[in-house]
């Protein structure tokens, strides 16, 4: 039995060893796009900090969903988050399992770079949206009388560069159209959709999200419109951008080496094998089996034989 333990954490601990360094790679070479995108992540919220120094509480407007569904009331508000939570941090266990499993079909660091380039585009939709028109927010912190409804001026640039991380970001008003945690649960949904291998989970992650989003609608953090919008917004941002986007290399076609992206080393030792097979006449195409021959310095080809030049002989 110590035997077989011994020896299946060997496997596992190579496994992981091979697949960090294949990461590492990738890393390497997209390092760029994740750097990006995290940092869209502080400039979203920044435009979020931003944008509830302009709200203004007022009455709550009348919503479809805050008549259909029962009020969770504040005391309960923790109960949409911790589900967010949970998807949030069920996605980002999945995209690692290739560190640890042996069935795999993603690449960690592609399949991050992807996620960044539909929530970027998806917050940048939504800046535009909740600066364009301040909603009074329906939260029990965002309403009349509530002291945090209402920011003081900030008395000093640092003050919103900071955005007052996390009690800033969890007592937030005005960024109402659309739902933020919505963008995130449908981008992970919509994401394993595709590169998913099990079935029930499938199904099970947008039984999640059409959860959530009745829950985000029940504790009143959102009025109903702004998960109708985050639902076909978001819905359209991943059907176009995932069609710009090259597709992900298949680790199941069992061609690994061929999918990955060469490093610029490896770039240019191949260029110049392909330079050295030029010069001596061999083709870098294996399916090229023409026969080729040096004539006073020229190198003559045919399919089915050799020219030779008649005025070698003086012809």
């Amino acid at each position: 039995m110590t035997l077989y333990i011994g020896r299946e954490a060997s496997k596992l601990w190579k496994r992981i060893c091979s697949e960090t360094s294949t990461e590492i790679n990738l890393l390497l070479d997209n390092w760029k796009y994740l750097l990006a995108g995290l940092v869209f992540q502080y400039i979203h919220g920044l435009a979020a900090r931003g944008v509830h120094y302009l709200h203004r509480p007022g009455p709550t407007l009348q919503d479809l969903g805050f008549f259909l569904l029962p009020e969770l009331g504040q005391d309960k508000g923790y109960i949409s988050e911790t589900l967010f939570s949970c998807v949030f941090l069920s996605f980002a266990l999945w995209t690692f399992h290739p560190f640890i499993f042996k069935s795999k079909k993603i690449y960690t660091v592609l399949v991050w770079c992807r996620v960044l380039a539909f929530l970027v585009a998806s917050q940048f939709l939504r800046i535009i949206t909740f600066y364009s028109t301040q909603l009074p927010g329906p939260n029990y912190h965002c309403r009349e009388g509530s002291k945090l409804a209402r920011l003081p001026k900030p008395e000093s640039v640092l003050e919103v560069l900071l955005i007052n991380f996390p009690r800033g970001v969890i007592y937030g008003c005005g960024d109402l159209i659309f739902s933020s945690h919505m963008i995130f649960t449908l981008v992970f949904v919509l994401t394993y959709q595709k590169y998913g291998t099990r079935r029930c989970i499938k199904q099970l992650a947008w039984l999640v999200a059409v959860i959530q989003s009745l829950l985000i609608v029940a504790s009143h953090k959102h009025y109903t419109v702004d998960v109708v919008v985050a639902w076909y917004t978001v819905n359209l941002v991943v059907f176009f951008i995932d069609k710009k986007l090259p597709e992900l290399p298949d680790r199941t076609s069992g061609n690994l080496p061929m999918l990955l992206p060469l490093s610029t080393k490896d770039k240019d030792s191949k260029t110049k094998e392909e330079n050295q097979k030029l010069l001596n006449g061999n083709s870098v195409d294996p399916a090229d089996w023409r026969l080729r021959i040096q004539v006073n310095g020229k190198v003559l080809e045919d399919a089915n034989g050799i020219h030779v030049d008649t005025a070698m002989n003086g012809a």
